[in-house]
């Protein structure tokens, strides 16, 4: 059978502060939607409210913006992908395999406290299909808890968006809070690598996590690994 992958992006356009604009990081949704395609995945794209999903400008200039990002933009019927995203109410969790959310400062703002999320993951991930995020994305995790009142990411080794990221970044005067020190405080095992801005993917499981945009394809191959493999069970 086909294996069905939900992607997940923002429905922010700026943060606190209205004159700093953000959104999806467009990449981290290119790579990884090219990945599952290639794999013959169906994808849906959801986003907390539904509608639309603005562009991070800062994804849109070199060296983030591709090839990948460019073809993207370049398609109206990719880029109406991103203007009328699914509303997680619109979503059955039995639908699909595998959940992918994207980053791009901006989910900071509106992953962690959707309950239609929250829903969709934890009964994705309690089914045993993959849950997978990459970059700012696994905000998304951040308050999911699983049936028992745990919090999925509890004892789960994962990573994401590290902090000396933000700062080399120039953007941790800006972000509402510490997302790698919040990840710690729910009991997550956090991980990053050696030099920032490089891609490392970590997999618990059927917990994959990426831990910056230059991770997405990384993390998609290696959503792509698990979810062949439990085809073939």
């Amino acid at each position: 059978m086909t294996k069905r992958v939900l992607n997940v992006v923002t429905n922010v356009g700026h943060y606190d502060d209205p004159s700093h604009p953000t959104g999806l990081w467009l990449s981290e949704l290119t790579h990884a939607y090219d990945v599952f395609a290639e794999h013959g995945f169906e994808q849906t794209i959801v986003s907390p409210q539904g509608g639309r999903s603005p562009l991070e400008p800062r994804s849109l200039k070199f060296p983030a913006y591709d090839k990948t990002a460019k073809a993207w933009r370049a398609d109206p019927e990719r880029m109406a992908l991103l203007e009328n995203t699914a509303a997680p109410d619109e979503i059955d969790s039995a639908d699909f395999d595998a959940i992918y959310f994207t980053g791009g400062h901006a989910v900071m703002y509106d992953f962690p406290d959707s309950e239609g999320l929250q829903r969709i993951t934890r009964e994705i991930f309690e089914r045993g299909g993959v849950v997978s995020s990459v970059c700012h994305g696994y905000c998304g995790l951040l308050n999911t808890k699983l049936s028992d009142g745990s919090y999925l990411v509890a004892g789960r080794k994962l990573t994401g968006f590290a902090w000396r990221e933000e700062v080399l970044a120039r953007v941790d005067k800006l972000v509402p809070y510490n997302a790698e020190e919040e990840m710690k405080k729910r009991g997550a095992l956090y991980e990053k690598a050696k030099l920032p801005f490089v891609s490392y993917a970590v997999v618990d499981g059927n917990l994959v996590t990426g831990q910056n945009p230059g991770s997405a394809k990384e993390t998609a191959k290696k959503v792509a690994d698990l979810l062949r493999r439990s085809g073939k069970d």
